[in-house]
């Protein structure tokens, strides 16, 4: 048997092994990586015993410890719960204005509004409730139902033309698309509705189109367009727009008109959610009460 080639500078054997002229020494593994590798051998070895590790057909090894992380969270939600249980209960017995009323009370529906709302309602009304087109804007105090807290709560807990028997409804009738008035019409009455938001317009067009606004338009959104909570009918006389303010904006919506469905939330939430969600609405839309409608369609 042949002897071993050794490296001549250092005496070392080679394994054998070259790479562009540089041989492979086989030096003996450094003691302390040695004792670290059998020490984490016998480390596995003591968790496979204690501690849940292998699968099996059924189920897995519990290990002597019988430790389980889903046991772990579901009492740490107990906890929780509990620890939530009783400012729920506040919530729950206070009213609205009490609660706004009540610093520590305000702060913590705040808190859980913030967090619902940022899990429920962002991904429509934008982070912070800025709203975009077809989405309503909820920072300031414009409103199709109303801004009071009891109307917010409302709206939050039945919904607008969803599923609840108690749904806000409103309805803009598609007058194009439903043959209602010809293209001519809906033209002249895109500047009439343009001119009763104080804009510059084409005067002959608004004046043919008058009439067709008391026939057609008057009842919901009043005479001169000032809109009706009750109705969820938008004011046209400020310069909020919802589905835009342009005049393709605004022939769109009278030839289509859209109607947006907000979700009821009241079997998803508890009635103290429902109450934090409404104080953190109204406390970031500077808590109006008398705040006016839309001016567009919901």
């Amino acid at each position: 048997m042949s002897e071993p080639e050794r490296d001549e500078h250092t005496g070392v054997e080679t394994t054998g092994h070259e790479w562009d002229g540089i041989r492979e020494l086989d030096n003996p593994l450094p003691r302390w990586w040695l004792w670290v590798w059998y020490a984490t051998i016998a480390f596995s070895i003591v968790y496979w015993v204690l501690m849940p590790a292998w699968p099996g057909i059924s189920g897995y090894t519990r290990g002597m410890l019988g430790q389980s992380d889903r046991a772990d969270v579901a009492a740490d939600l107990r906890e929780l719960q509990a620890l939530r249980g009783e400012r729920e209960t506040q919530l729950l017995n206070a009213s609205l204005e009490q609660i706004e009323r009540d610093p520590d009370l305000q702060a913590h529906a705040l808190a859980v509004g913030q967090s619902v709302f940022g899990d429920n309602c962002a991904s429509c009304h934008g982070v912070g409730g800025a709203g975009a087109r077809g989405y309503p804007n909820l920072r300031d105090d414009v409103w199709l139902w109303g801004g009071t807290l009891q109307d917010i709560e409302h709206t939050i807990r039945v919904g607008v033309r969803a599923g609840h028997a108690d749904t806000r409804v409103s309805m803009m009738p598609a007058f194009g698309r439903d043959r209602m008035l010809d293209s001519a019409q809906i033209s002249d009455l895109t500047e009439y509705v343009v001119s009763l938001s104080g804009r510059e317009a084409d005067a002959a067009a608004a004046g043919r189109a008058a009439q067709l606004y008391a026939d057609n338009c008057a009842a919901c959104h009043g005479p001169g367009g000032e809109g009706d909570q009750l109705q969820g009918a938008p004011n046209l006389r400020d310069r909020e727009w919802l589905y835009g303010s342009d005049r393709a904006s605004i022939s769109g919506q009278i030839h289509n008109g859209r109607n947006g469905v907000m979700p009821t939330w009241e079997n998803r939430f508890s009635p103290g959610v429902i109450k934090a969600l409404a104080v953190y609405i109204h406390a970031n839309a500077g808590g109006g009460e008398d705040a006016g409608a839309a001016a567009a369609a919901p």
